[in-house]
């Protein structure tokens, strides 16, 4: 994927997570992936010792294992949510763009 690894890009994912009512924390953990989910209660664990990028990453990597129901998002979210879970059409499956607003 290619954007920008900003704080930004990281509250629009927590608010994504958040708006499908799952709650992030950021704890100090020994996570081999550097995160935690636990699906029952709806909530996200991701090493607070990670960077910016590391909980970008961590937050992508969870999205497609997790159950977002559409009709419970914005639609601005949802629009970002759909950018996100559909790779584009690049060579290798990997999405190479996304429009940050």
């Amino acid at each position: 994927m290619s954007f920008k690894y900003t704080p930004a890009t990281l509250r629009k994912l927590e608010q994504l997570f958040e708006e499908a009512r799952f709650t992030i924390r950021y704890e100090k953990g020994n996570f081999a992936s550097g995160y935690c989910l636990l699906e029952a209660r709806s909530v996200v664990v991701i090493n607070r010792f990670l960077p910016i990028e590391g909980r970008i990453n961590a937050l992508i990597e969870i999205l497609p294992s997790v159950k977002i129901d559409p009709n419970e998002l914005s639609g601005e979210m949802l629009k970002w949510y759909q950018q996100l879970s559909t790779p584009a059409q690049g060579s290798d499956g990997i999405q190479t763009g996304l429009e940050l607003k």
